[in-house]
């Protein structure tokens, strides 16, 4: 198509057309990383609840000596693809810390935490 200035504008759809393709390769990325965080944090939480329950369970097993709580905890933690931060027992009930490393590379990790035991 020309235009009165003199064909100026020739190639400027090209133009256009790559800028839109870059603009929807940035936002492609972004949606990838979040939805890599969100499942990052879901792993995470469902591996401190999980970890929290067994360490409560051994804790108050019934039945015999199930072993240390914590050791538990970190048994299930593992199983679930997530890493023990941190394990607290007191008292009847057991509070689990777990992080999950995000699969980018970047370093980032997601945490969670979960307390399992007799109602407060």
């Amino acid at each position: 198509m020309r235009s009165r200035a003199g064909g100026l504008d020739r190639g400027s759809g090209s133009v256009l057309g790559l800028a839109l393709v870059a603009v929807l390769v940035v936002l492609t990325l972004a949606v990838v990383g979040v939805a890599r965080a969100v499942h990052a944090r879901g792993t995470a939480q469902a591996a401190a609840d999980l970890g929290a329950l067994a360490a409560a369970t051994a804790l108050h097993d019934l039945t015999g000596p199930a072993g240390d709580p914590c050791a538990v905890a970190g048994r299930v933690v593992a199983a679930n693809g997530a890493e023990l931060t941190s394990c607290r027992s007191r008292g009847g009930e057991v509070v689990v810390s777990t992080r999950v490393a995000l699969a980018d590379g970047t370093g980032l990790a997601a945490r969670a935490s979960a307390r399992a035991g007799p109602a407060a």
